[in-house]
């Protein structure tokens, strides 16, 4: 009787340790925000700093997020952390464009850009990626592109990401969140008639000591040679026509040119 009850007792402690187990795995997939290298004492990737989302479809892949909007069929935003040792410059191969099959409506096929006359526009851009093939690769669901025209895509939208990048080696860590401001009234191309935004948004947030700072940057859809600093709004601004809290977890942030 005695060793049936120790038996029933390890059998017990087994399978109670096993699922404790479980649940901590699930909770790190549930929130991949928090991987096996990462932790919130060194890393500015956290829940804490996700903006709301108008349409509740939230998208997690490893190193970025987004929030689907399938009435425009595309991302209202992508947000992703950017650290200085992710600054490489490897030289992958450009993947095909595939649609996203985490987004549960489908996200748009890369076809509607095709003779558009707009480029695939990159919200979280590949070239912040470099450091990993499969996180380079993963920038190229159609849930990370929206319609851009050439000049802005490669101008003054660039350098605005080549900025970041500094930025992510002046502070080490920067998290990023960007997107098209999304309207009805939007240009609409292709089959499923994905709306071109006429402004794009980039917010660049970074700790420093204990305070957090951020700079906020709000851009037509046009060529520009105006200097950055000519497009720095309020964090408020594009929260304003938006209809998006960023960093609703932060208290009296406030963003400026002082970068």
């Amino acid at each position: 009787m005695r060793k049936f009850l120790v038996l029933v007792l390890m059998h017990f402690v087994f399978f109670s340790c096993k699922n404790e187990v479980e649940i901590k795995e699930g909770v790190v997939e549930n929130h991949p925000h928090f991987t096996s290298n990462q932790s919130s004492s060194d890393s500015l990737y956290t829940v804490d700093y996700l903006p709301t989302s108008t349409t509740k479809q939230i998208v997690n892949h490893k190193y970025y997020t987004l929030s689907y909007n399938e009435k425009f069929e595309q991302a209202e935003w992508v947000a992703y952390e950017l650290k200085k040792e992710y600054l490489k410059n490897n030289d992958f191969k450009r993947p095909y464009f595939i649609a996203d099959p985490k987004v549960t409506t489908g996200s748009a096929d890369w076809r509607n850009y095709k003779k558009s006359g707009y480029d695939k526009g990159h919200l979280c851009p590949a070239g912040d990626m470099e450091f990993d093939i499969n996180a380079y690769n993963d920038t190229f669901y159609t849930s990370n592109i929206s319609p851009q025209k050439h000049d802005f895509n490669s101008g003054i939208w660039n350098r605005i990401e080549q900025k970041t990048r500094y930025w992510a080696e002046k502070y080490h860590d920067v998290y990023v969140v960007t997107g098209g401001v999304l309207k009805d009234s939007d240009k609409k191309i292709g089959t499923e008639k994905v709306s071109v935004p006429k402004y794009f948004y980039k917010i660049i947030l970074a700790k420093s000591g204990n305070e957090h700072k951020a700079i906020a940057f709000l851009v037509p859809n046009e060529d520009s040679d105006k200097s950055l600093y000519d497009y720095v709004v309020p964090i408020e601004t594009i929260e304003n026509t938006t209809g998006i809290d960023f960093f609703p977890n932060l208290k009296n942030l406030k963003s400026s040119h002082d970068f």
